[in-house]
């Protein structure tokens, strides 16, 4: 993959020269871009997916959902359907894409959930419905720039962060660095639990944020407990099992399982991994198996796997929680 990299170097001018000019005809008001007069907040991130924007997502969910009408707006990455959706009982991974089926799956009953690649027309459709939404979350729209966000949250990986990176295809970012000048909010995502202050100044000099921008730094919080649609089970009590992954970087998850002194074999697919016969038969063969809560979206309609299969919740724990928090409501309550 590195060698492929370095070999495609000589396209990453012509990409980085795209995507600039982009952004500056937007930026100078030549290209037009929508704007809002409710909360618009927009989850997004500069490199190519795996920095946890669904748990951010989540968290966002939770904080507002007991005070405000809320809606999600996503692409919908994988699935079958086209045009604008609204989740609704009979749908599934197939209709609305794994990430906002594991929204509707989770806060269905609370909150509207959506998919439509036309972020314009998605927004449209969901304010013109009778029980209209008074907060939208974007989620992954930092590029969509035809939708300009009241508040945009850009995500970057504390192993990959975006100022040390490069655009596609040589490195992994979707445009250039300077993009990170439109957040309003910066999270470092998937920190080490024993990140240091230390650290953390040292990751400020390299984001050097703007004025108008506050940095917070997250981890991941795996839940203690394994889920199936049936039954719940202790981590810990799980027996041998099979690890199924179909995320972006498996490596967080894969660590802290084995530093919680677990046995287990994995076994590994690509971002969004679209199940086949074959492999449901290999799953068939295997005792236990454990997901992702995503991947369990995708495969939990498959009767083969009913009794075996569990997924392992994960959340966003933010540093500094309260005044994102009040940064987050505050934008909204004032909008």
């Amino acid at each position: 993959m590195k060698l492929l990299r370095f070999l495609l170097f000589p396209i990453m001018p012509v990409y980085f020269l795209v995507t600039w000019l982009r952004n500056l005809l937007y930026d100078c008001g030549i290209k037009k871009t929508m704007t809002y007069n409710f909360p618009v907040l927009c989850v997004g991130n500069l490199s190519a997916g795996g920095t946890g924007k669904t748990p951010m997502v989540e968290y966002l969910i939770r904080l507002l959902k007991e005070d405000y009408k809320v809606a999600t707006l996503s692409r919908g990455y994988g699935r079958e359907t086209e045009g604008f959706v609204l989740g609704a009982l009979h749908d599934d991974a197939k209709t609305l894409g794994d990430e906002p089926f594991q929204f509707y799956s989770k806060y269905g009953d609370a909150i509207k959930v959506a998919v439509d690649a036309n972020r314009q027309q998605g927004i449209s459709k969901l304010r013109g419905l009778l029980n209209k939404p008074e907060v939208i979350i974007l989620d992954d729209a930092f590029q969509h720039r035809k939708v300009t966000a009241g508040l945009n949250l850009l995500l970057t990986t504390h192993a990959n962060l975006y100022y040390k990176d490069c655009v596609l295809p040589t490195g992994d970012l979707r445009e250039p660095r300077a993009g990170a000048k439109r957040a309003d909010i910066i999270l470092v995502t998937k920190c080490p639990p024993q990140l240091t202050e230390e650290e953390k100044t040292k990751i400020l000099k390299g984001i050097k944020p703007k004025a108008h921008q506050s940095v917070f730094f997250s981890s991941i919080s795996y839940s203690k407990t394994v889920f199936s649609e049936t039954e719940s089970r202790a981590l810990n009590q799980l027996p041998n099992f099979t690890l199924i992954t179909g995320i972006a970087n498996a490596a967080p998850l894969v660590h802290y399982l084995k530093t919680e002194g677990l046995d287990f074999k994995h076994l590994e697919f690509k971002d969004h991994y679209s199940f086949s016969p074959s492999d449901i038969s290999r799953f068939e063969n295997e005792d236990v198996l454990l997901a992702t809560e995503k991947d369990f979206m995708r495969l939990k309609s498959f009767s083969e796997l009913k009794g075996k299969l569990f997924y392992l919740p994960i959340e966003a724990q933010i540093d500094r929680h309260e005044t994102f928090n009040r940064l987050v409501i505050d934008f909204v309550s004032n909008n």
